[in-house]
């Protein structure tokens, strides 16, 4: 019993690391070898997807927040907290979100919407989606760290990356089907299951309004776990849309849940300003 009980719990162990490997080799550009591209692998990879957000974030908060510290004005600290989340990702999340705008907006059947979404090139749809998810972004920003102050600059950045990431774990739920058989979509999706969702969401924002207590106390802890709360609901409303849309999920659909659960927990985190 000692030795099966033992070699579960390697294995259990081993998952968890391949799934670290996993969600910062595909969600990050940090330069992390993924050993395994199985299901598993794919569900424990999902999981630990908000702490490949968090450590983005950090270095979005950082690089604000650094320059603020460092003098710059707090539009330069915006556009470079919502620029170091592009760059550690390749922009693939911001590609996601281009594309499957490009897919609704394009108003044909499915088949022929995924065949939009693949093509290389944006159309007026993504470009349009992208430039005011961006413009979104570095306006909430502004206005947290030159309304707000530089604490709450980084601390929105910070929660906002992690957040966002939780968005595809929440994406990856055994109840949400693939929309095709091939792509990174199809290996992450429907690897979660329902319980474990439950208990990294609720693990992730216990640990987003932690900032806010600590900056504003009650009301701001409130107010940080309320801005994540509504981010999810977005980013679901989008899932939920796009799964009736497409018939399931992509990687694009992936990336384009993760962009707008970033953007709507910043837009929300400028609400309230005066409880700091």
């Amino acid at each position: 019993m000692r030795a099966v009980t033992s070699s579960r719990t390697r294995d259990h162990a081993r998952t968890s690391v391949d799934g670290i490997r996993f969600a910062f080799g595909t969600l990050t550009v940090l330069p992390v070898r993924v050993t395994r591209w199985d299901r598993d692998a794919a569900r424990a990879g999902m999981l630990w997807a908000p702490l490949a957000g968090l450590v983005v974030g950090l270095a979005s908060a950082a690089a604000g927040g650094g320059l603020v510290l460092l003098g710059a004005g707090p539009l330069l600290a915006a556009v470079a907290s919502a620029a170091v989340p592009a760059v550690l990702t390749r922009g693939l999340h911001l590609d996601g979100l281009a594309d499957t705008a490009d897919g609704l907006g394009s108003g044909k059947p499915a088949e022929d919407a995924l065949r939009i979404m693949k093509q290389s090139d944006i159309g007026p749809f993504g470009v349009i989606t992208l430039l005011f998810a961006l413009l979104a972004q570095v306006a909430a920003l502004y206005e947290l760290y030159a309304g707000q102050g530089w604490a709450h600059g980084m601390a929105g950045a910070a929660v906002t990356g992690t957040v966002a990431r939780l968005a595809l774990t929440l994406a990856s739920r055994t109840a949400v089907p693939a929309a095709r058989p091939e792509g990174l979509g199809a290996v992450v999706a429907g690897t979660v299951p329902a319980r474990a969702a439950a208990a990294v969401t609720l693990l992730v924002l216990v640990a987003a309004a932690g900032p806010g207590g600590a900056l504003g106390g009650p009301d701001g802890a409130l107010r940080y776990g309320g801005a994540a709360v509504l981010a999810l609901v977005a980013a679901q409303g989008l899932l939920g849309h796009c799964v009736r849309r497409f018939g399931g999920v992509t990687g694009d659909v992936f990336g384009a849940v993760e962009e707008t659960a970033a953007t709507a927990a910043l837009v929300v985190l400028t609400f309230g300003g005066s409880w700091s």
